[in-house]
């Protein structure tokens, strides 16, 4: 039996991931760029890599039920080759059951043997029957666990997620991770206009719709390979959800003023935030790691932005040359990535209870140098992609707390209709993906007195 090609690269990279812990993002970038693909291939590598990520945790419960070998036990290949099928029998509606079942055969035989294919087709042809009699956790009697194996997400985020937000608002917010989020850009309006963007990219025949909040924010349906387009080579756009713009207008920089992004890479806000400023001032755009430092110059090299300064240095670091200099600074932390679920579903499957504590304490650090640099009357702003507390809320108040020159400012005005949540007069917004339909964003903004 040929091996369908599509179906094999998808496997190696979910091996890759799965395995040896490698990047979701980076791996299929791999992989996709290795190999000489027509769209609908690409598109559709994409979604069965992401996919069976995404219900992992869920595949492997359904997987159980049918094989006669347990989980722990199964060959790494043969057990990602069952992930495949079982996503595509149980999880797409467009793929025949016959097809997925028949190439999950040849991929098992490949990577195992005769008798794995055997196995694999044996698995794969009872789920099939049995698509409507898959039993799960009792919900009534198992809440926690049976949120955990429906949704698709470890049971001790589950478990953390139900004790903060209740039973409806968890089930709402793990249901919201399993979407697929919009592809969306922001405009670049150093070079181009929205609507001069959008009759461009439709005539190509993408279609577009307007971003939710964020004026410079536009919706593309079905995108195809962007960064080949002329459009994105010519710096029209950056990819950017909306969460992350909403970022640089809560900062609001002004033309001519220095701001310092402490925590830059890959540069879409420092980018944002010179587009904001017309181009005009200073942004100092640094980070830790070394090869990030080319990301940063070429977003703003594509962007056509003059003003951003790329800068290898470490945010828990006080830097003495800037003390008291930056009208604005942006502390981007690392964070956990919880809120961005929708878009790298592996973060589910990375974290562990364990990593709050070390990245709280690193936020700490980089939220207390960086608080230096911003001269008196200056802007200090906040934020990260999770929705968890401990980094978000916590850690700001903390601060504050500590460091009484400086103030929570009302953001209420700086934030589109849409989004006037009542935090935002105390300084800060959450984002959930399940109430506002972006990403899982904290933002915050602080000013330090004249």
């Amino acid at each position: 039996m040929a091996i369908d090609a599509v179906r094999e690269i998808a496997l190696k990279a979910l091996y890759d991931i799965n395995e040896k812990g490698a990047y979701s993002n980076i791996t299929l970038d791999k992989y996709l760029e290795g190999h000489e693909l027509r769209e609908v291939d690409r598109a559709f590598i994409t979604e069965l890599v992401y996919g069976t990520l995404k219900w992992k945790l869920a595949i492997d419960w359904i997987i159980g039920q049918f094989s006669s070998i347990k989980l722990k036990k199964i060959s790494p290949w043969i057990l990602n080759t069952l992930r495949l099928g079982v996503y595509q029998i149980l999880y797409t509606d467009r793929i025949p059951d016959s097809a997925a079942c028949n190439e999950s055969v040849a991929l098992a035989k490949r990577y195992g043997h005769e008798a794995s294919g055997r196995y694999v087709n044996a698995v794969l042809r009872n789920v099939s029957r049995s698509k409507g009699n898959i039993n799960y956790p009792d919900k009534q009697k198992e809440l926690e666990k049976y949120l955990s194996v429906k949704y698709s997400h470890p049971e001790w985020m589950v478990g953390e997620w139900l004790k903060r937000f209740g039973g409806e608002f968890t089930e709402s917010l793990l249901d919201s991770n399993n979407t697929v989020p919009d592809f969306t850009i922001r405009v670049n309006t150093l070079k181009v206009s929205k609507r001069e963007l959008a009759k461009r990219l439709e005539a190509l025949g993408m279609e577009t719709a307007e971003g939710k909040f964020a004026e410079e924010a536009m919706i593309i349906k079905k995108p195809v390979s962007i960064s080949n387009l002329d459009a994105f080579k010519e710096g029209l756009f950056q990819i950017q959800d909306e969460s992350s713009m909403l970022v640089a207008k809560v900062l609001d920089p002004k033309p001519g003023e220095l701001a310092i992004d402490v925590c830059s890479a890959p540069g879409g806000k420092s980018t944002h935030i010179a587009q904001l400023m017309n181009n005009i001032g200073t942004v100092l755009a640094r980070d830790i790691h070394e090869h990030k430092i080319r990301l940063i110059e070429d977003a703003a090299s594509r962007l056509g932005i003059t003003i951003i300064k790329a800068e290898l240095f470490d945010a828990a670091e006080v830097d003495d040359n800037f003390l008291e200099k930056a009208d604005r600074v942006l502390v981007d932390a690392p964070c956990t990535g919880l809120g961005i679920i929708r878009r790298k579903p592996d973060i589910k499957w990375a974290r562990n209870m364990g990593d709050k504590k070390e990245i709280t304490c690193l936020q700490g650090k980089i939220l207390n140098a960086s608080a230096k640099y911003v001269k008196p009357g200056g802007v200090l702003v906040y934020s990260t992609c999770t929705i968890e507390k401990e980094e978000n809320e916590d850690i700001v108040r903390a601060f504050i707390e500590k460091e009484k020159d400086f103030t929570f400012e009302d953001i209420s005005g700086l934030l589109p209709i849409g989004l006037k949540k009542s935090s935002a007069t105390f300084g800060y917004i959450q984002l959930y993906p399940n109430l506002d339909g972006i990403d899982g964003f904290f933002i915050c903004r602080m000013r330090r007195r004249g």
